[in-house]
């Protein structure tokens, strides 16, 4: 599933690709992927111009003029590219937006898990899916005082409350599992029992870890790609996530792979003991 990284990435190869397009048409081929009503959904945003598109979390936010954005998550394979409208239309594409210029923003997504929904601009926030978010990740937004607070009020794993959002937006496996190795924290340990200096390091992990994933354009695991159709840089660095069997990179002891809350974790024995 593409992480606030990826997100970000697809974001910026977005604005440079079609800030500013008008809409003349959009084509819907798979309409589960469409929250509300497809036809209401074609016939608002036919004549809009994309005016912005920023991030919250995970999710793209396309604002339109007229006080309408689209709100979109990629879910586990969501991809956008741009196409000549004349091109062939590649398996999985679902939604495709015609823009006045002839070319076409397509949406494609191998698992049809990905989502759309539109909402006026001044009530994105309130959005149920939004509305749960913690702050972003980012030293302006991301208080080591109120992460301090939640996270004394969870009585579960310092994993699966990393993944609920609510703590802080963007994170997922991948990033949870290498913020833990850097903070040698187990993923196990619960998350009320860390101490103010686990905290701490853990906090800045997460500012530092995200923002060099941003600018190494993210991780491709499997086929997650930017705007361009360009892969992400950041496998290389990863240093728990997908290395099982490995020598750890700060004590050589061999990385192991378990279960945490169903999701397949990466960590280090020796790094990371239970405390």
């Amino acid at each position: 599933m593409p992480e606030l990284p990826e997100v970000e990435t697809v974001r910026q190869g977005l604005r440079q690709l079609v800030l500013n397009k008008k809409i003349r048409n959009v084509i819907v081929l798979y309409p589960k992927i469409i929250n509300g009503d497809t036809n209401i959904f074609i016939e608002t945003l036919e004549g809009l111009t994309i005016k912005e598109i920023k991030r919250r979390g995970k999710y793209l936010i396309f604002n339109f003029d007229e006080d309408i954005s689209m709100v979109s998550h990629l879910r586990m394979e969501g991809k956008y590219f741009v196409r000549q409208a004349g091109d062939e239309v590649e398996k999985h594409t679902h939604i495709i937006f015609e823009f006045t210029d002839g070319k076409q923003l397509r949406y494609n997504d191998v698992r049809k898990f990905g989502r759309m929904e539109l909402v006026k601009t001044d009530k994105v926030s309130d959005l149920k899916s939004l509305k749960k978010l913690g702050p972003e990740p980012t030293t302006s937004d991301f208080s080591v005082e109120d992460f301090a607070d939640k996270l004394k009020k969870k009585n579960k794993m310092i994993k699966p409350a990393l993944l609920d959002q609510n703590l802080v937006a963007g994170l997922g496996n991948i990033y949870v599992d290498e913020v833990l190795w850097m903070s040698k924290i187990n993923p196990e340990t619960i998350a009320s029992h860390l101490s103010k200096n686990e905290i701490k390091t853990l906090h800045d992990a997460i500012i530092t870890e995200l923002a060099k994933a941003v600018k190494a354009g993210g991780t491709t695991i499997r086929s997650y790609t930017n705007a361009f159709e360009n892969s992400g840089l950041f496998q290389f660095e990863l240093n728990a996530y997908g290395r099982t069997g490995e020598p750890c990179r700060r004590c050589g002891t061999l990385i192991k792979k378990i279960v945490v809350a169903q999701r397949g974790t990466h960590y280090c024995p020796s790094c990371q003991k239970v405390e």
